[in-house]
């Protein structure tokens, strides 16, 4: 069902649609991974009744990840303890007052890896989050359970956070459409941090309209005085039949990069992981470590030991990914002089099974999108179907958000 097939029902209706299909679409197992809250229906009932009808986003449900604030909700963010140090939001964090804005309903909220710290959708406390359509397999994260609401059909847009992929992968393994804004915007300010310099907001859905739709909602429209230029960049370390599929859909976009574009980029990109990852080690420890060690028994055992990545860090690592931002950062103010957009790999392979969820594919992800992470870029993700029945998707990165590359992108690749 789309924005518009929503937008028909009546509020009692649409509030039975969503608990019909999160009870029929997830496995038991399933629910507790994927949904941290459901509203019972008459109380969902009533809160499509006082939706604006005629705002843009008028009576479609969605569900939010939960790490932004709902006034009086208690936040876990994965965890099974963040209530403990912090008391629930008094008021709706940013996020929230925008979608209520334009008339989307928020239908319930949705577990995540840990403390948004981790790409894989793993969860101990709740379950991990696996692929609607192949069980067995991630959703990819940390915006996991977004992600699996949208690719099961449960709700046609969900809210997410993205710091180093974590619209972006899901998007890729799930075969939806996904969007990621800037740092330090609005709407991710009050949201629950795992690295500011890095976090942003961000948001699924099934269809290409139904993004455009969602991200001119949210973030306003930019009209094209001309057609966008841009090229695609073919990133090493994919499986074989990712790569090819992500140059064929390039194709519909952009060429390849010429080769000195592609030298410069790939310089750029060479150090983005351990950059990416000396920058969120110690930003995360910030956030935790007014009460890390009294909880310490408590967290994700692989959350735990990447919070502890910070003791070991070097006074010679901190300025590497210092000189290594600004270089990459360099990189593209100079390549967006000359082009509008820049196409990625979003994934290097098709969704993981649990045991393939190492530190090696980790790094692999991150590879991919970490550059544009430290570059500060909204990134487009758009899916591209594999032979297998899985999927990648391609990022579409742009120097700022709104961008007319958004709506003219999702043309190429609407049903």
């Amino acid at each position: 069902m789309t924005f518009r097939d929503w937008q028909q029902l009546s509020p009692a209706a649409a509030a039975r649609e969503v608990h019909h299909r999160v009870r029929t679409r997830l496995a038991p197992g399933q629910q507790r991974a994927v949904v941290a809250d459901l509203p019972d229906e008459a109380a969902l009932a009533d809160t499509f009744a006082q939706s604006d009808r005629g705002a843009p986003l008028g009576g479609v449900p969605y569900f939010l990840k939960d790490l932004f604030a709902v006034a009086g909700r208690p936040m876990f963010a994965g965890s099974t303890f963040l209530p403990e140090v912090r008391p629930a939001p008094p008021a709706d964090g940013a996020l929230v007052r925008r979608l209520r804005g334009t008339g989307a309903v928020l239908a319930g909220r949705t577990h995540l890896h840990e403390f948004a710290y981790g790409i894989t959708g793993e969860n101990p406390h709740y379950g991990d989050c696996e692929h609607p359509r192949f069980p067995g397999r991630t959703t990819g994260g940390s915006s996991s359970g977004s992600a699996a609401v949208v690719a099961a059909g449960i709700a046609p847009l969900a809210l997410g956070s993205d710091t180093g992929g974590s619209v972006r992968l899901p998007a890729a393994f799930c075969g939806l459409f996904g969007f990621r804004g800037a740092p330090r915007e609005p709407l991710i300010a009050d949201a629950f941090p795992l690295a500011p310099s890095y976090d942003t907001a961000g948001w699924f859905t099934a269809t290409a309209a139904d993004l455009a739709t969602a991200t001119a909602a949210l973030l306003g429209g930019t009209a094209a005085g001309r057609p966008p230029v841009g090229c695609f960049l073919a990133l090493p370390g994919l499986d074989p039949e990712v790569a090819a599929a992500c140059a064929a859909a390039a194709a519909r976009l952009a060429p390849p990069a010429d080769a000195l574009t592609r030298s410069a980029l790939l310089a750029a990109f060479a150090p983005a992981v351990d950059t990416y990852n000396t920058v969120v080690a110690d930003e995360a420890w910030a956030v935790h470590r007014g009460w890390a060690d009294r909880f310490q028994a408590r967290y994700d055992p692989g959350v735990w030991q990447r919070l502890q990545r910070r003791q070991a860090l070097t006074a010679a690592q901190r300025e590497a990914a210092q000189r290594a931002t600004a270089a990459l950062r360099t990189a593209g103010r100079d390549f967006f002089r000359t082009y509008d957009f820049l196409v990625l790999p979003a994934s290097p392979c098709a969704a993981l099974a649990k045991a393939d969820c190492t530190a090696a594919n980790r790094g692999r992800i991150l590879a991919l999108t970490a550059p544009a992470s430290i570059g500060g870029w909204p990134v487009l993700t758009v899916p591209v179907p594999l032979a297998s029945g899985l999927s990648t998707g391609l990022q579409i990165v742009l120097p700022a958000a709104p961008s007319a590359v958004v709506p003219w992108a999702l043309q190429h690749f609407a049903a």
